[in-house]
This record gives C-alpha cells, sequence and structure tokens, in this order.
C-alpha cells in the first residue's frame, strides 16, 4: 500500500475500536485518531503506530490481569455482596445493601513447609455457579430446607484452592486441597475486620488464665455472654463460636464455622486489634494423660508445633457470616444445615427422636415409694414405668451405673442389671439410653457399640470431651459413625458447638456446649440464665440443636432462687419452662424434674408429654436478642408457641397472621397473675385465637400454647 493510499483509508476512520474477552471479563477499547492533512506528517509517524498498539495491547493485558485480581459475588437477592480480592494478601468483605458491614479481611492456610495460601497466590481459573435446590431434613426444625446460593470457585496454581458462597443471609467461605500428599498446617488465619466498634455479644472459654490461652483451650464450652462493645472485650480470653456482632445500622454478624470434620475447632481473640477479631486453633496434641472428671478425660500435656495433619485431597470448614437486619432472621437461619454435609447413612428409619425422663438434674429423688431410691434397679423400673405410662420414650441412666474410676463400661455397678432393665424398658416400649465417659466409650467404642446394641440399649450419651483440637473433632465423628453402623442414637454433652453433624449422621440428636439448666444445680444468684434463655436461640442455636434439658417443676423468682444440688429448681416462672420446649431446639429432650414432681404438676406434665421433638415448619413470629423471643412449630396440623423473656416484665401483640390460625382454638399456659412473686403461679385456659394475640409476661416468664 501507498503512502497515499494509506492516508486516504485513515482518513475515512475517526475511531479504531478493539474488543478483547477473556473468562467473565470483557475490555473495549476505542483509540481516537486526529488525522493531520499532511501526507508527510502520516508518513513520519507511521513506524510509530505499531509500537502504539504494542503498548496499548501491553496496557489491555495489564488492566485485563488486574482485573481477574478482583472479584464479586453477590447473594441470589442481591442485597449482600463480597468483593474478593488477590493480591499480596487473599481478601474478601462483605456489604449489605451497598454498606460494608465487614472491612477487607485476609485468609490464609500456613504449612508447615513455610508455604502460605493466599498471600501472592497465583490463579489458575475461577468458576461461578448458581444453585437452587430444596434439601430434605428429617429430625430439624422443619422438613425442608430451601438451598439458594451463588458460588465463586477459584483453584490456584499450587494445588490449592477457596469457594465462596453468597447466601440471602450470609456469606462462608472454605479452603479446599487437591494434593495427594500428606502435611501438617501450622495455622489458619481468619479474621473478622470491622469499620468501627462493634456491639458484641460474647461467650469465653470457662477454663485457664486470662492471657494464656493453651490454658483455655480444654473447656466445657458452656458460659454466659458478655455483651458491651467489642474493644472492651477481655482480651485475654478465648472466645467461644458462635459469637454475634451487630453494627451501629443494627446489621447482625453472626459468626461460626460448619462441617467440622477432622480439623480444630475455632475460637475468637481481639488481642491484637481493637476492631478486630482473629481465629485461633488448639495445636495438635503431641502428649495426653489420663485424667479429669473421675478419670474419664485425657488431658493435653504438650502440643506439637501444628495445628492440623492433612492426608490428602479435602475440604475444609467453612468460615460462616451470617447476616441479617433482624434478630427474629437471625433465629431464623439455615445456613449451618444447608452448608453442612449430607447424611452418609442410606437407611435413618430407625432413628426415633423424643423425650427423655432424666435423673441425674434431681439426683435420683424420689418422694412416696418404698425403696431407697439411686442408682439401682428399683429407681430406674420406676422411671420406665413413669415413661410408658406418659408416652415418654426414653429413659436415661446417667452418671453412676458403671464403676467409678475404672473408665470401664463392661464394669456395671452390682446394683444394676442392665440386661433386666433395657428388656423391662422393651416391655414397656421404652427405650434405654447409656451415659458414657469420653476415654471408657472411647478405648473400645466398636466392641461397646456391638455389645449394648446386641443387648437393646437405643444410644449413649457421651461426655467430658472437653476439647476441640483435630484429635477431638475426629473422636466425635468417628463415634458417630460407629454408633450409626449398630443402628444407635448419640448425644454428643460435654461438647463444643455443633457444625452441621447432625445433618451428616441424623444418629446425632443432641450436643450441649451450652450454659443449661443443670447450671442452676449450682450457680449462685448473681448468673443471670434468663437474660441467658433469651439470647440463645440467636446465637447458641444458630449452631444447631442443644441438649439444654429443661422441664424444672420447681420454679423460683430472681429474689428467691440459690442453689441446690439435691433438690433443684429453675429461674424464672414455670410457663418459661414450658415455653422451652418450643422455644429451643433438641430432638432429643430430657424431661429434668423427677416423676413424683411431674405427678404432683399434672396440668404442665400432660402438656409437656405432647409437644414434639422435631419439626414440620418453624417461625420465629417476634424477639430481640438478650430480650424476648416468640417462636412459632407446627407439627401436622397443630401448632405450638412459645414465648420467653429475660428478667423484665413484658407485654407483647403477637402478629399470627403468618400462621393462619385464626378462629382455632387453642390451649394457653401463660403467667399467673402472682408469678412474679410465686414462680410456678400460672394460668391455663382454652382460648379462641384471632389475628393477634395480647400476652402478659412475668419477670422471667412465658407463655406457650398449642392449636386443638
Amino acid at each position: 500500500m501507498t503512502a497515499s493510499s494509506y492516508y486516504s483509508n485513515i482518513a475515512k476512520c475517526s475511531h479504531l475500536s478493539v474488543t478483547i474477552k477473556r473468562n467473565d471479563i470483557t475490555i473495549t477499547i476505542v483509540i481516537v485518531f486526529i488525522v493531520p492533512l499532511c501526507k508527510f506528517y502520516i508518513l513520519k509517524h507511521l513506524l510509530h503506530m505499531k509500537k502504539i498498539l504494542l503498548l496499548l495491547c501491553g496496557f489491555t493485558m495489564s488492566i485485563m490481569t488486574w482485573a481477574q485480581k478482583q472479584f464479586q459475588l453477590a447473594s441470589p437477592d442481591g442485597s449482600i455482596t463480597t468483593n474478593i480480592e488477590i493480591g499480596d494478601k487473599l481478601t474478601y468483605n462483605i456489604s449489605v445493601d451497598g454498606k460494608q458491614v465487614l472491612a477487607p479481611s485476609p485468609i490464609s492456610i500456613t504449612l508447615s513447609d513455610g508455604e502460605v495460601w493466599g498471600d501472592k497466590a497465583k490463579l489458575s481459573k475461577s468458576k461461578k455457579t448458581s444453585v437452587n435446590q430444596t434439601i430434605s431434613s428429617p429430625f430439624y426444625k422443619r422438613d425442608q430446607v430451601t438451598d439458594q446460593y451463588n458460588q465463586l470457585s477459584l483453584t490456584f496454581k499450587k494445588q490449592w484452592g477457596i469457594e465462596f458462597r453468597a447466601y440471602n443471609d450470609g456469606i462462608a467461605y472454605r479452603f479446599v486441597n487437591q494434593r495427594k500428599q500428606p502435611f501438617t498446617i501450622e495455622k489458619e488465619e481468619v479474621a473478622y475486620q470491622f469499620d468501627s466498634d462493634v456491639m458484641t455479644h460474647i461467650a469465653y472459654s470457662n477454663r485457664g488464665k486470662d492471657g494464656d490461652f493453651d490454658s483455655q483451650f480444654m473447656n466445657s464450652f458452656e458460659n454466659t455472654y458478655e455483651v458491651k462493645k467489642l474493644s472492651a472485650q477481655n482480651k485475654g480470653r478465648l472466645m467461644i463460636l458462635p459469637l454475634v456482632a451487630t453494627t451501629d445500622d443494627g446489621i447482625n454478624i453472626c459468626i461460626s464455622e460448619v462441617n467440622l470434620e477432622n480439623y480444630p475447632g475455632m475460637f475468637l481473640t481481639n488481642k491484637d486489634k481493637t476492631n478486630a477479631l482473629t481465629g485461633v486453633m488448639a495445636a495438635y496434641p503431641k502428649k495426653t494423660e489420663q485424667g479429669g472428671h473421675n478419670m474419664l478425660q485425657f488431658v493435653v500435656k504438650e502440643r506439637e508445633n501444628y495445628i492440623a495433619k492433612v492426608d490428602g485431597p479435602r475440604t475444609f470448614p467453612w468460615r460462616v457470616a451470617i447476616v441479617t437486619r433482624t434478630d427474629a432472621e437471625l433465629a431464623n437461619t439455615d445456613i449451618t444445615y444447608r452448608l453442612a454435609e449430607p447424611s452418609r447413612l442410606d437407611d435413618i428409619s430407625w432413628i426415633k427422636p423424643g423425650k427423655v425422663a432424666w435423673e441425674w438434674w434431681n439426683d435420683w429423688n424420689l418422694q412416696g415409694v418404698d425403696f431407697k431410691t439411686g442408682v439401682n434397679n428399683e429407681t430406674y423400673k420406676y422411671y420406665i414405668d413413669f415413661a410408658a405410662d406418659h408416652g415418654i420414650e426414653y429413659v436415661i441412666l446417667d452418671e453412676g451405673w458403671a464403676v467409678n474410676l475404672k473408665a470401664d463400661m463392661m464394669q456395671i455397678v452390682p446394683e444394676i442389671n442392665m440386661k433386666e432393665l433395657v428388656d423391662y424398658g422393651k416391655s414397656k416400649n421404652v427405650g434405654i439410653i447409656l451415659w458414657a465417659g469420653y476415654h471408657a466409650f472411647n478405648r473400645d467404642m466398636e466392641n461397646i457399640c456391638k455389645y449394648y446394641a446386641d443387648m437393646g440399649v437405643k444410644g449413649f450419651k457421651v461426655d467430658f470431651m472437653d476439647r476441640d483440637d483435630q484429635e477431638m473433632v475426629a473422636f466425635n465423628n468417628r463415634a458417630a459413625a460407629t454408633c450409626a453402623k449398630y443402628k444407635l442414637l448419640l448425644d454428643l454433652h460435654g461438647m463444643y458447638k455443633p457444625s452441621g453433624l447432625n445433618r451428616t449422621y441424623p444418629n446425632v440428636l443432641n450436643f450441649e456446649g451450652v450454659h443449661g439448666l443443670e447450671q442452676m444445680k449450682w450457680s449462685p444468684n448473681t448468673v443471670d440464665q434468663m437474660t441467658y434463655d433469651a439470647s440463645i436461640p440467636f446465637i447458641r442455636q444458630v449452631a444447631g440443636p442443644m441438649d439444654y434439658t429443661q422441664g424444672s417443676m420447681r420454679n423460683a423468682t430472681r429474689e428467691n432462687y440459690y442453689p441446690c444440688n439435691s433438690e433443684p429448681m429453675s429461674q424464672g416462672t414455670r410457663c418459661h419452662q414450658l415455653a422451652l420446649y418450643v422455644v429451643l431446639e433438641s430432638p432429643l429432650n430430657m424431661l429434668c424434674d423427677a416423676p413424683t414432681n411431674y405427678m404432683r404438676e399434672t396440668e404442665s406434665l400432660e402438656y409437656i408429654a405432647k409437644i414434639p421433638t422435631v419439626w414440620d415448619e418453624t417461625i420465629i413470629l417476634d424477639g430481640k436478642i438478650g430480650e424476648y423471643i416468640v417462636t412459632a412449630r407446627r407439627h401436622g396440623d397443630t401448632w405450638y408457641i412459645g414465648g420467653i423473656t429475660n428478667w423484665n416484665a413484658r407485654d407483647l401483640t403477637i402478629d399470627l397472621n403468618p400462621l393462619k390460625i385464626s378462629g382455632k382454638k387453642a390451649i394457653l399456659f401463660q403467667d399467673g397473675t402472682n408469678a412474679h412473686r410465686k414462680a410456678s403461679d400460672y394460668k391455663k385456659e382454652s382460648i379462641t385465637l384471632a389475628n393477634s394475640l395480647k400476652i402478659h409476661l412475668a419477670p422471667g416468664g412465658g407463655f406457650s400454647l398449642m392449636t386443638e
């Protein structure tokens, strides 16, 4: 082409458009030409055009490379977003309705050889997917769970990756390992950096010394909540999950973890930064010694310099930030169940949730019987008869049936004939559940499960694990699988919070990790259990069901309560206790008081006995963390509604329209006129429901109703 013809062609153009597409990124560059009329000028600059285009292409590739290191993932409804940035550090943030609620926070995993997943990461590929499905959820607060989310999967060049999920009520992420060769993890960096000094509800480890985290790792995961600004929380103590932070705009961020399997559980601390929470995990045990409660525990004496051993390809726990605009939404979330691994059991027809007559809380105390009560067959046969007469599915033999200090479940005290009890229970259609200390169960798990399953025992309540390092987490998963193999139920007492294990192994019906009613046997009246009760549906219960063990018939006002081991009482009113059977989730639910106490309170007993332990539908009608909650649950065609308050008396007007029960008859239990003075005072009446319900709650009070 001659210079003249080239000039003529160029003169006809005013711009040149270049479009480059790669992955999800499209970049268009428009080059505007200012063409001089001088042929000589064009010829002079013709040689520079190639250089200019090369520079522009290089600039374009730089933009594209920069753009590939930033990703945005939005919830299905678009209200919650996270921006992930890959640079010197791998960070993510969270925004609600366009406003940031979690500032960019770094995440990484450091291997023992010094490699860091997350720092200066080299991206290999990315993939976005969307899921909208329904999950069957047996033994849960609803029979089906909607699982709708958008996911971003990032794969990096050194055989690791990370997955982010955006739900309409939260953001979650987890690391993924693709390597086949074994390695160890020195630490995992988990951070939650807030823009301001947020208000927090925090429970601490209840063992060890301030500032000495190693001494705090072994604890019972039972404590009440400190409610204060994050900067004012104790920087020397480990914080237990779940934990709730609330922004100045009223946005709740509940931090938890899900799918904890063969990996240490996480605590949080704000030791280093005023407005940040940082993850802390116990290192792998190097040396343990038998000891602790009745020689049933293993106490860690020395730890390795790594937190976890990895044998091959696997996913790691989900790090979860549940985000809600109201407290009621937080109490109603299903994120833990959604993120948990699906059930590994092909047959769950043998799993029978239900209620349990429990003897330990009331110290085996019976009244008006002609035998000496205690750990003996006469006492347990009385419990079995009581359960059979009132439709209670199980009786538990708590600590004491096996010889003390032996940690051997084959050594039974002479006062107990186990086969006789199991057969007697079977004749009455009442199953027997056995308490087991951790070491006694762990040392011979397979044989114990087989032996007692063959005898006809229905399950175990395993206690005093009191750790969540990798070794103990692996035990809990192994216990679930082994019990399932022999068709045994499992109640994990002495346990950290659940993290979805009840979905993966549906035979695991209960978990402790809660400051439950047993604390009232010894806690002074300075302990505010009523505020705690009004807090846990929004915090601890978000992680899963709770072995709270409610049902006290001996009730006390704030002024009248005192700890008593042999004749314990509850704080709060009788109706508060009745309401807890609706408010709290517990597929294997205890009746903590003595049969003779229940039989003197026949109205309360008959009502408790009718309340299901699993549900077809759950709706949180109203509530505020630490103040009150009103929960409605449906089983078949029957609705149950329970409400509780803290130590503040309260008048509520409850909107019943979501339940569509206007015009139906109901049985209502509510605080009596004098419940503020005598906590056991209550009123039972039959009412016709309208579109709303007005109710008065006494201090520490509650109400409960059942449609007819």
